[in-house]
């Protein structure tokens, strides 16, 4: 897929030093127009939002003090957001996080605006145009403006008295309630469950897509989360997990890598990460489509500063999501605030990325409407 050769570039530039030098700030093409002196930006909250903020926005805010951002913490649900948006006539949003399935459907159905990547983004330190400096691999959609490459993996307990002294390490583990006894905790979508329970259920990587296109290979998914269906939580937000395995309302929990390293690093709580068969997903932003021309100005401007080479390489001093820029990847070094090396805790660190899965997020851009009902009617029997 082809996400694939990006994380093979990102995971070589992540463990390089010194190979880029800070990107000077350039001009964004919009400077001297008409803007909007406030903007709404959605996105996921928690950890991750933390990182934006530190990352890029106070830095912007800093530079634009009669800015001012509010923000939004319903990324999750920016598909049908942006539809009901639509539908009363009343956008409300400005600038939308989303993954990358997410970013396709808003383009396919008109809710996203579509964009010259060249003209939203600057250039890399050396010149390179911001379509070379993001790939071909990372730009999925005419939507679409990538700020990373994460993962969603587990997370467990490491103090479980009644695993006899057993680790987790290997995805089926999840499905094994004799060896791993305990509450679980998975989202409450097919996304990632689906095609964890199919590969657990003997169905090679690449086949999972083909299988799952199926009424049967849609079956045998859901037969695979029976066994746990019973002893699960169902999360919805990012969050959600962390605090479950922190507080010991479960043993086992998947969640966004970012969120994980958050309690395991920074908080320092009793839980380790299980890399195994993590599920490597791309996030970034859309523009909803019908700005008014000075909103669409101001939301311009930010973003040609919230996507360069060193504004990326600074958000993963926060948090443990690859840059999208090859650019960026030799500028990360250091969490910023505990000196912690930030290399070995990316997703595409060779070390994690091992036996990883990668998304087919146009095939969840054409199935996700029909298997989230198929999802939720499954979770309601």
């Amino acid at each position: 897929m082809k996400l694939t050769k990006f994380l093979m570039a990102s995971s070589a530039l992540t463990l390089t030093a010194g190979l880029a030098v800070a990107q000077e700030a350039t001009e964004s093409p919009v400077a001297g127009e008409e803007m909007a002196n406030e903007i709404t930006i959605v996105s996921w909250g928690g950890a991750y939002q933390e990182s934006q903020l530190k990352a890029y926005v106070e830095p912007y805010l800093a530079m634009n003090p009669d800015v001012s951002v509010t923000w939004d913490e319903s990324s999750g649900e920016a598909v049908a957001g942006l539809r009901a948006q639509n539908e009363a006539n009343n956008l409300t949003w400005d600038l939308v996080d989303v993954t990358a399935a997410d970013a396709m459907r808003l383009c396919d159905e008109g809710l996203a605006m579509e964009i010259d990547i060249d003209e939203i983004a600057a250039p890399a330190p050396d010149g390179t145009s911001a379509a070379d400096d993001f790939t071909e691999e990372m730009l999925v959609s005419d939507c679409f403006i990538p700020q990373i490459a994460y993962s969603y993996t587990f997370g467990y307990r490491n103090d479980v008295a009644e695993w006899n002294g057993n680790t987790p390490d290997d995805i089926c583990d999840v499905f094994d309630l004799e060896t791993f006894p305990g509450q679980r905790a998975l989202e409450q979508r097919p996304h990632n469950n689906m095609e964890w329970a199919l590969i657990c259920d003997g169905v090679a990587m690449e086949d999972v897509y083909d299988v799952l296109e199926t009424e049967e290979g849609q079956e045998r998914a859901f037969a695979v989360l029976d066994r746990i269906k019973d002893q699960t939580v169902w999360w919805t937000a990012g969050a959600d997990t962390p605090q479950l395995l922190a507080d010991g309302e479960v043993v086992f929990g998947s969640t966004y890598n970012g969120r994980l390293f958050s309690a395991i690093v920074e908080q320092d709580q009793p839980i380790e990460m299980m890399w195994d068969t993590q599920s490597y997903d791309l996030d970034g932003w859309i523009i909803p489509a019908g700005l008014d021309e000075p909103t669409l100005n101001r939301v311009k401007d930010f973003l040609w500063f919230a996507t360069d080479t060193q504004r990326l390489a600074d958000q993963a001093k926060y948090i443990s999501y690859g840059p999208a820029r090859q650019s960026s990847a030799p500028l990360v070094g250091q969490h910023a605030e505990l000196g912690v090396d930030m290399a070995p805790h990316m997703p595409t660190n060779p070390d994690n990325a091992n036996n990883a899965f990668v998304q087919n997020y146009e095939w969840w851009a054409d199935y996700r409407d029909d298997l989230d009902a198929k999802f939720q009617a499954w979770l309601a029997q």
